[in-house]
């Protein structure tokens, strides 16, 4: 499985998403989906922004379904059923601007703490998954923007994982993973 993938073919995942999310409004947005690539198993993240603003984020940390399957799925979900946001209207969708980002698979850290953790991190570079107990959330490397302070970007990481920002123990497991991205112009 090739990994890598092009501009021409993450501009067709941002056509697929922007369709996938027309076709809830019943507009009819075309775009081919027969490429070899869209049938390998891949996870991505869709988010969209509203004039400079997150209004919505949805995806798949691990490859479980086609890279086709989870464009459409995420874009709808990232539209409609993020719970951070009433859903997308027709009058908003013509101003939101779609990211595609294409993840990698997981790779575990191995910490022995959490100073050990923060020396670790690569801002600008990792997406992030802590795991503890039930317990998990992420953050993708776009979040180094707005954190680019390790201690804080694990802290807020910790928050959205429902933990203490002051939280740490052993068992908390802490995975990186890199992505291709692709934004709306």
């Amino acid at each position: 499985m090739n990994m890598r993938v092009d501009n021409d073919q993450g501009s067709l995942l941002l056509q697929i998403a922007r369709a996938s999310i027309a076709s809830r409004f019943g507009l009819c947005f075309d775009c081919h989906d027969d490429a070899d690539f869209l049938y390998e198993r891949r996870a991505c993240f869709v988010t969209l922004t509203l004039s400079g603003r997150l209004r919505g984020c949805i995806g798949s940390l691990l490859a479980h379904r086609s890279l086709l399957d989870d464009v459409k799925e995420n874009a709808q979900a990232a539209a409609f059923s993020d719970p951070r946001f009433p859903p997308l209207t027709a009058n908003e969708y013509t101003e939101t601007a779609l990211e595609i980002s294409l993840l990698s698979p997981l790779s575990p850290m191995e910490v022995e703490s959490e100073q050990d953790a923060l020396s670790q991190l690569q801002p600008g570079v990792d997406g992030v998954v802590l795991q503890f107990g039930g317990r998990r959330g992420t953050f993708l490397p776009q979040v180094w923007e707005s954190l680019p302070d390790p201690r804080q970007f694990l802290a807020e990481l910790k928050r959205k994982a429902g933990l203490s920002t002051e939280y740490w123990s052993d068992d908390v497991h802490l995975f990186r993973y890199y992505v291709d991205k692709w934004t709306e112009r």
